[in-house]
């Protein structure tokens, strides 16, 4: 118990210093962060470097270019401060990236002791050394890897690995800023955490921030790691660095006096839990584009694509053998059984585990959860290969590499981190090093075509004008969001691929919908979130295009491309035909969702303060994503943007005959709706909201007692009001609601209140009963109450008959009432006035005053002409089998036949 009492003390206290950057409390000072660290002044040991790390002429070289292995710059073990002055160097783990867009994984490895570097004592070295009381880099990345460190699933993270990389999450994220304000005083923007969330690289960036010199001689230079990782250096780490230049900042002298230029720590202004309005909006530069040092690793990380090997072009035949990664993604787990389907293939799955057991159940798992077959013939098709797309030859053994080389027909390149958050470095691993690594395997042995899945996110420039398949990309430094650049850079190191011979497609969705038959969908998706948003509050941002399509026709798409030799080698947009504001506002509309269209920050401001006062849990991403500057730039560039057009793929598709573009309209998104409705990520509109359109129907008749037709008739008659929420109801149900009241001295002398009713536009397709000639057009299914309590239930059916009085079938009713729970007592016949026909149920159709009229007109058109619709065909019905029966040259009548 006490166990528990101190976790929840301690997350009691990251909560309260959560809500502490909330308000915008100030941290500590550089003094007392010293102090509260623990940086002691211990001069350097005889010989020892003062930056704490080998001398870089001492690090291995590895094709030309020196690199730092990954173990040089770790976190270091029990004890390691006494070590520090000499160097550090501790076991790393792996750190796993997940090939379905998320991250787990553990990072063991991590340095329980702070390592502290030299330092020299102000006050005695004040007129003869240069730097004193200054912090270095190693002991602060190793207490921020400390705190980070229960916030992954391994419970350690080194100071060199990825917070993401090693399975924390973007809540995670928050707590981290918390627990780093609360332990160490030190204020970090939610977004520096994503920008790159290696505890050395934060530890960089804050000692910079507040103007304290870094002793320990690593900077942010461009990581160049050994991709294309070749066979005979994979043993290598898969994340080395290359060692920067000697670090030749002039340091300021730390004395008592005032320095001439002092720094003041910045505040941030967007945190984890901030408020849509910041009180010191203009305290924090706008974001407008790249960073510079990830600008220097994009072009650094380009290069490596130039030591692929030259070869020749692959066999132009359909692949039998394809490597397919991130098949327990969304996107990834459809194109898995499009390839089945759709060819004879046998498909290796990488998927990340640490066995194949424990890959086979994710991967089945992963299928499963997004309504997708995991039966004996996909099994026996489907070959899982465990591994990481992150690691050199995918986590494979060189044995397995080899064989996979020389035996491929194909490789598809679906596996990557999707987080808009998340910096370049966050992400590079996954989006940029890995396809690399797929263009080796696909160079090596045999060739190979690459199919690589990019994104029109490699567009996403502010004021871009064209978005074709063959257009100019934007400008990597107007890029801001780190997935963006990474897409950008993966595809164009892909691009240079091709000039060794390497044949790369390139396939570019953009926002991936629901499938159109199963309503599965990928929660993650920004596109989800916002479609999710829109139904929930009923308002939409104003935008030029929203570029998407059904995960099934983007699969489907993308496996016809692989089977095809033909299409190789091309880029394609799988976007479909783009939405504009005007069809996402006449889609809802349609189903009875009315929806206010507001300036961006108008509806972010709005929806932020829906979530702040009702949080959703399923939309805390959107909720991160509204409040981040970086992701906000990134959806700005989204909405502004032209529509994406596909050309080569609509006469691609038109050649293999499926089927075409389409807009991702409402009947398209009609089952993903309901599933969002299901997970509480939307809301279909209910029989209790306002209704979308309604009109009046009153019935006069009489009821006799059931079985007593000879006993006298008693008068009845019902005031009804017919209304539907949505022509969502209408298109899944074929039902209307009810209320009103029921007048019948013969049940009770007093009307009767409808408490509930339902209305069923030709229930079971009108099929009439067995051996009769009523074909159904309306049932009515009422529960009633009277003024005593008792409740009563009515049942009434409108028939068609292949008769002259067509006019009357559509008006008269037959009813049954009696108690519920009850048979019933009571049946007529209630027939609408052909007067009141058409003044009530055509003129006098309702509709929700919100719309404007234009919307109204079009509501009451949709209305008459579905209705018409339906009601036409079940009239045709019966006139049409009596003709079927008279033309029917059969010698034996059927039993209908002769009652007739």
């Amino acid at each position: 118990m006490r166990e528990v009492n101190e976790g929840t003390s301690a997350s009691a206290g990251r909560r309260a210093a959560g809500e502490a950057i909330e308000r915008g409390d100030g941290g500590l000072s550089v003094a007392a962060l010293l102090a509260r660290t623990g940086l002691a002044h211990v001069p350097p040991a005889s010989g020892a470097s003062t930056s704490g790390e080998p001398d870089a002429s001492e690090l291995p070289r590895r094709g030309g270019t020196d690199v730092e292995p990954e173990a040089a710059r770790s976190g270091a073990g029990a004890g390691a401060g006494a070590r520090a002055g000499a160097g550090m160097v501790a076991d790393t783990g792996t750190d796993v990236a997940a090939e379905d867009g998320t991250t787990h994984g553990t990072a063991p490895g991590t340095a329980h002791d702070a390592a502290y570097g030299t330092a020299y004592d102000a006050d005695d070295q004040a007129d003869s050394v240069p730097a004193a009381a200054t912090p270095d880099v190693d002991g602060l990345a190793s207490a921020i890897a400390e705190a980070a460190g229960p916030l992954v699933p391994g419970g350690l993270l080194s100071p060199d690995s990825d917070f993401f990389d090693a399975g924390g999450t973007s809540v995670g994220a928050v707590e981290l800023v918390a627990a780093l304000e609360e332990t160490l005083g030190m204020e970090l923007d939610l977004d520096e955490v994503f920008a790159d969330a290696r505890p050395r690289s934060l530890a960089e960036r804050w000692l910079r921030t507040v103007g304290t010199a870094c002793t320990s001689g690593t900077t942010a230079a461009p990581v160049a790691p050994e991709a294309p990782r070749s066979t005979a250096s994979a043993s290598a780490s898969a994340s080395a660095s290359t060692s920067p230049p000697p670090d030749t900042t002039t340091r300021t002298p730390h004395t008592n006096r005032t320095p001439h230029t002092t720094r003041t720590p910045r505040r941030p202004t967007h945190r984890g839990s901030l408020p849509a309005s910041d009180p010191t909006p203009s305290s924090a530069p706008p974001v407008r584009g790249a960073r510079p040092e990830d600008l220097d690793q994009i072009l650094a990380d380009l290069a490596l694509a130039d030591r692929l090997p030259w070869i020749g072009p692959p066999e132009p035949l359909p692949p039998r053998r394809i490597l397919l990664t991130g098949a327990t993604g969304f996107l990834g787990g459809h194109l898995l059984l499009d390839l089945l389907r759709h060819s004879e293939a046998r498909v290796y799955c990488l998927v990340r585990a640490a066995d194949e057991e424990a890959a086979t159940a994710r991967l089945g798992a992963a299928l499963r959860n997004h309504r997708l077959p995991w039966s004996s013939e996909v099994r026996r098709r489907v070959t899982v290969l465990p591994g990481d797309i992150r690691n050199p030859r995918l986590g494979l053994s060189g044995e397995l590499w080899n064989t996979l080389a020389h035996e491929l027909d194909s490789v598809v390149g679906v596996a990557a981190a999707v987080d808009f958050l998340r910096g370049y470095r966050s992400l590079r691993q996954s989006n940029v090093l890995g396809a690399l690594t797929l263009a080796e395997l696909a160079a090596s042995g045999r060739p190979k075509p690459l199919h690589h899945i990019s994104s029109i996110a490699v567009f996403n420039e502010v004021g871009i004008t064209a978005m074709g398949e063959d257009d100019p990309l934007a400008r990597v430094d107007r890029l801001v969001a780190g997935y963006d650049q990474t897409k950008w850079a993966a595809e164009v190191a892909l691009r240079r691929a091709r000039d060794h011979g390497l044949v790369v497609t390139a396939l570019r969705p953009g926002g991936i919908g629901g499938h159109t038959r199963t309503g599965a969908y990928n929660p993650q998706d920004l596109s989800s979130g916002l479609l999710s948003a829109f139904g929930r509050f009923r308002t939409v941002p104003a935008f030029r295009h929203l570029n998407s399509a059904p995960v099934d026709w983007v699969s489907r798409v993308a496996a016809a491309v692989v089977c095809e030799p033909d299409a190789w080698g091309h880029d394609y947009h799988l976007t479909g035909v783009p939405n504009t504001l005007d069809d996402v506002v006449r889609d809802m509309a349609f189903g009875g969702l009315h929806v206010r269209v507001q300036d961006w920050d108008e509806w972010r401001a709005d929806v932020l303060g829906r979530l702040d006062a009702d949080p959703v849990p399923e939309l805390g991403f959107l909720t991160r994503v509204l409040r981040s500057p970086t992701a906000l730039k990134l959806c700005e560039a989204t909405l502004t943007g032209p529509a994406a057009t596909g050309e080569r793929t609509a006469a691609l598709v038109e050649a293999l005959g499926l089927r075409p573009p389409a807009r991702y309209d409402s009947r398209a998104q009609l089952r993903t709706f309901e599933r969002l409705a299901q997970d509480g990520l939307a809301r279909l509109p209910h029989r209790d909201d306002q209704p979308y359109l309604w009109f009046s129907e009153t019935t006069e008749g009489a009821v006799t007692p059931v079985g007593a037709p000879a006993e006298p008739s008693r008068p009845c008659s019902a005031a009804l009001t017919l209304s539907i929420a949505s022509m969502h109801q209408l298109v899944r149900e074929r039902r209307v609601d009810v209320r009103g009241e029921l007048v019948c001295d013969a049940v009770h002398p007093e009307p009767l209140t409808v408490v509930r009713g339902d209305v069923w536009v030709r229930p079971e397709e009108g099929i009439p009963r067995r051996h009769g000639d009523d074909h159904r057009l309306l049932r009515y299914r009422l529960l009633l109450r009277d003024t005593d309590g008792g409740r009563w239930w009515l049942e009434g059916h409108k028939y068609a008959r292949a008769r002259r009085d067509v006019w009357r079938q559509t008006r008269a009713l037959r009813v049954e009432i009696g108690p519920e729970g009850e048979p019933g007592l009571f049946e007529g016949e209630l027939v609408v006035p052909s007067d009141s026909y058409v003044r009530d149920q055509i003129d006098g159709i309702e509709v929700d005053p919100r719309l404007t009229a234009r919307e109204q007109r079009a509501a009451k058109l949709t209305w008459l002409a579905w209705f018409g619709l339906e009601m036409g065909r079940g009239l045709v019905g019966p006139f049409a089998r009596a003709a079927a029966d008279l033309l029917d040259l059969r010698r034996t009548p059927t039993p209908s036949e002769r009652h007739r």
